[in-house]
């Protein structure tokens, strides 16, 4: 019984390995990463009410990151995933690009807000790159057919 459970890790953690060599895996795990460092840097501020946008943004990564590795998108159909991935990073990038500016302009004595908001604004970029990325995606996918000249109904 333990063989089987070591067999089923094992597989586990070569799907993570072989994802997140991947360009949308990197561009995944960076954004947990850049998430997890935003909001050390706005709970340690004075003014902690902007690590909503941090902790929200992370747990959407984050469930985005394990559907991809574990290849639920093809099997979950009810969902258009790349649509829904757009929509994610579309509103990180501008929720991101928003609350960062506001802390840079605001945190004039608050060193760790400053900080939060310089790395607020590295996240918002990264997060439009990856709405840029899956938009070029969406944008190849579709195929533009001529529409059947027939008169028959």
């Amino acid at each position: 019984m333990a063989d089987t459970e070591g067999n089923v890790a094992a597989g586990c953690l070569e799907k993570l390995k072989s994802y997140v060599k991947t360009r949308k895996g990197t561009i995944l795990s960076a954004e947990i990463l850049i998430s997890f460092i935003i909001l050390i840097c706005y709970a340690a501020s004075q003014y902690g009410g902007y690590s909503a946008v941090a902790i929200c943004e992370m747990v959407f990564a984050i469930i985005f990151f394990v559907i991809f590795t574990m290849d639920l998108d093809k099997s979950i159909l009810v969902v258009n995933w790349v649509w829904s991935d757009f929509i994610r990073a579309a509103i990180g990038a501008a929720l991101y690009l928003i609350t960062s500016l506001i802390c840079v302009i605001r945190g004039s004595g608050d060193g760790a807000l400053i900080a939060g908001g310089v790395f607020g604004l590295l996240a918002g970029i990264l997060f439009a790159y990856d709405a840029y990325t899956v938009f070029l995606v969406i944008k190849s996918g579709r195929q533009h057919t001529a529409a059947p000249t027939d008169d028959r109904v």
